[in-house]
């Protein structure tokens, strides 16, 4: 398939994913905004509500989105491919029904506002920076391979977190009390960008190798990323090489290469190509673990 043929197949794809990502925030929220679930029930009819668990919230949504994402799928004609353990890469692959060598990646990507700042979001992170987005014939922890897909794509949702989720413990009601209960999270914001163009050059946690992302909700909302001037070409380059690549600093010690202007002087480019706006300076604070 020609270059020109999949970057148009790449771009379809994207026009037609952020279609369903305008009319999902009616789907899963009421006319308070609030999230329309309000916890688990069991078979006597007691609901019992959600804490702030990142995990579990991300999971939940993603339950809840699912029927429409399968329905997507049909609509365009893909198969929809499930990965076959929890922490593979990615949560679904979107496979033309007639021709499977186009497929098309599809993380969904949640994170919370800051409180104390709304402008910023609680980073995310991007998928793995190692074994299988190196090699990318490799099926280790990936559905399928990596150069197999034509664009690797986040559904990303941004909320808030109301008192119930801040504040409240675990409670259980019963049913005939489920309108009233409040929700842990509300005010959803849809987005859908390429994994390149929302990333930062950090890793998104510290233990493992992860891709963070960047925190201006503005930015993630427009896809203006740290490799915004750069392209995907570039923030394939920094992700393979990082930490891989070492050099000596004036002072001759000898560091590795973790930030992408020093990767642009390394390899001889301009570093004003770093996108500037793209990742303000914050506090660290929790971030979602999810892939």
């Amino acid at each position: 398939m020609k270059t020109a043929e999949k970057l148009a197949l790449k771009d379809k794809f994207k026009r037609q994913l952020k279609a369903l990502a305008r009319t999902l925030p009616g789907c899963i929220a009421g006319d308070d905004a609030q999230w329309t679930i309000k916890g688990f029930i069991d078979i006597y009819k007691n609901i019992y509500t959600l804490t702030a668990d990142t995990k579990v919230v991300s999971k939940v949504l993603e339950i809840h989105l699912f029927p429409r994402i399968l329905e997507f799928a049909e609509r365009h004609s893909y198969r929809l491919v499930l990965p076959e353990y929890q922490n593979h890469y990615p949560d679904f692959s979107f496979v033309a029904k007639r021709d499977d060598s186009i497929k098309f990646a599809v993380d969904i990507k949640t994170t919370y506002r800051l409180p104390n700042n709304p402008e910023l979001c609680n980073r995310f992170t991007l998928g793995s920076h190692g074994s299988y987005f190196i090699n990318r014939t490799g099926k280790k922890n990936i559905r399928f391979p990596y150069g197999d897909y034509l664009g690797h794509f986040c559904l990303g949702i941004i909320y808030t977190r109301t008192d119930a989720a801040t504040k409240d413990k675990p409670k259980v009601h019963p049913i005939r009390r489920l309108r009233s209960i409040t929700s842990v999270i509300k005010d959803f914001q849809f987005f859908v960008a390429e994994k390149w163009e929302i990333a930062s050059d950090k890793q998104g946690s510290g233990n493992t190798a992860n891709i963070g992302s960047i925190s201006r909700i503005r930015d993630l909302l427009k896809g203006n990323g740290i490799f915004k001037k750069l392209g995907e070409k570039w923030f394939d380059d920094y992700w393979m090489n990082y930490g891989r690549i070492t050099i000596t600093t004036p002072d001759r010690k000898q560091k590795t290469i973790t930030r992408l202007a020093e990767f642009l002087r390394y390899k001889g480019k301009d570093e004003s190509l770093v996108n500037p706006c793209a990742s303000p300076s914050r506090k660290k604070g929790p971030r979602n673990s999810k892939r």
